[in-house]
């Protein structure tokens, strides 16, 4: 095995080590940190650099201003109920606890905005507390956030692959449409088939003002959305605009306001996301990634396999982001008959990858909304996400990607 590689097997173990003693994520992050700092004989001055650059990097700021941002507007949707009205209109529309826990989650999902995870939380705790432990209702809010997350252009890495693929947006959405229904069904198979179906709850003004009821309550949601993709405003720009028109829709009072710039802020959740970018940086100057085409081009399968491992492995150490504009283009001169069966193939191994990489923000997030180890996490999305790479598999067999 290629030494770089041995070296980031060991990393990962130490940090899986440490989360399989149950203690905090940012001394599992740490002890990841301090590992590869040793391993790969990184010069004590050469990382403080690295971690400092990463610190000021424009990546971590969007991500961390996203986030206050995100939190503040659900500090404000909170004041007015508006998160319980959104359940209640749910109810009134189908009275369904599985359809609250997986489509309110979803439907936030289309946020592309690690904050956004907090508002799904309550949702999902709200609708399946009674039957679900903490450690599932952790993993059935992470899982349905993030399908949008599978094909929808509002994320960055799917715009990233797009354009450099040079495939349309509207080709590959199509062709993933049966991989997102998958997704649905896989958490459903794997947690919601226990919670009950009926809420026990009865719209009084019927299904016609549940709905306009729903869209009372998340309007701001949506709008924030339809900014992002129609204007391509970013989250941090768009998400503080629409805060400002909902202190006048909702006539929020200056007094009411104040105290949300304090609770807004969530330190431990802001440290630990700034230490997560720093070990993603630092892992990625290792140089780690670009020994992943030989490693796995050795084996004996099939070239788009042989990809689809590399992505799913790429993304694990440093995120999608970084693994698609990095391998991408080589898949596509590799393969350039793949076309639309190679690109659903390696943005859902890349995707898949997410939910388990302790690169990835969010999972940290959900894990602290329930509070929660991050290990009885990605513990519960290992399973999922073996699933969901099979069905991959062979979905993208039958498009003819083999």
């Amino acid at each position: 095995m290629n030494i770089l590689i041995l070296k980031l097997c060991l990393v990962f173990l130490v940090i899986i080590a440490i989360l399989w003693m149950k203690r905090p994520l940012f001394l599992a992050i740490s002890g990841g940190l301090a590992a590869a700092v040793l391993l790969y004989g990184i010069r004590l001055p050469d990382a403080l650099v690295i971690m400092g650059k990463s610190m000021v990097s424009k990546d971590t700021i969007t991500v961390v201003l996203s986030f206050y941002f995100i939190t503040f507007l659900q500090r404000m949707l909170e004041r007015r109920n508006r998160l319980k009205q959104a359940e209640e209109s749910l109810n009134g529309l189908f009275n369904n606890r599985k359809i609250n826990a997986s489509a309110a989650p979803a439907v936030i999902g289309l946020l592309p905005s690690a904050g956004a995870m907090t508002i799904c939380a309550e949702i999902v705790r709200s609708s399946c507390e009674d039957y679900l432990s903490d450690e599932d209702m952790t993993a059935v809010t992470s899982f349905y956030r993030h399908i949008p997350e599978s094909f929808l252009p509002t994320y960055s890495s799917i715009l990233i692959a797009l354009a450099v693929s040079g495939i349309g947006a509207g080709e590959f959405v199509v062709a993933m449409i049966p991989l997102v229904a998958a997704l649905f069904f896989i958490g459903y198979l794997f947690f919601l088939r226990k919670v009950p179906k009926p809420t026990g709850m009865v719209s009084e003004g019927g299904k016609g003002e549940a709905a306009k009821l729903l869209v009372r309550s998340l309007w701001s949601i949506i709008l924030i959305v339809v900014l992002i993709i129609a204007f391509d405003i970013p989250v941090y720009i768009a998400t503080p605009l629409v805060a400002v028109l909902n202190v006048f829709v909702d006539r929020l009072k200056p007094w009411e306001i104040k105290p949300m710039f304090r609770t807004a802020f969530e330190p431990i959740i802001i440290f630990n996301t700034i230490l997560i970018m720093m070990f993603k940086d630092i892992i990625t100057s290792t140089g780690v990634i670009h020994e992943l085409p030989a490693f796995f081009g050795g084996l004996p399968i099939p070239m788009p396999l042989v990809f689809a491992l590399i992505f799913f492995f790429g993304t694990v150490i440093s995120g999608s982001n970084a693994i698609i504009p990095l391998c991408m283009p080589m898949a596509m001169a590799a393969m350039p008959e793949g076309g639309v069966p190679l690109l659903v193939l390696l943005m859902s191994s890349a995707y898949a990858a997410m939910q388990i990489s302790p690169t990835h923000v969010c999972l940290f997030i959900a894990a602290e909304c329930f509070k929660v180890n991050m290990g009885g996490l990605v513990k519960r999305n290992i399973p999922m996400i073996l699933l969901f790479f099979a069905i991959t598999l062979v979905y993208t067999a039958a498009l003819g990607v083999f």
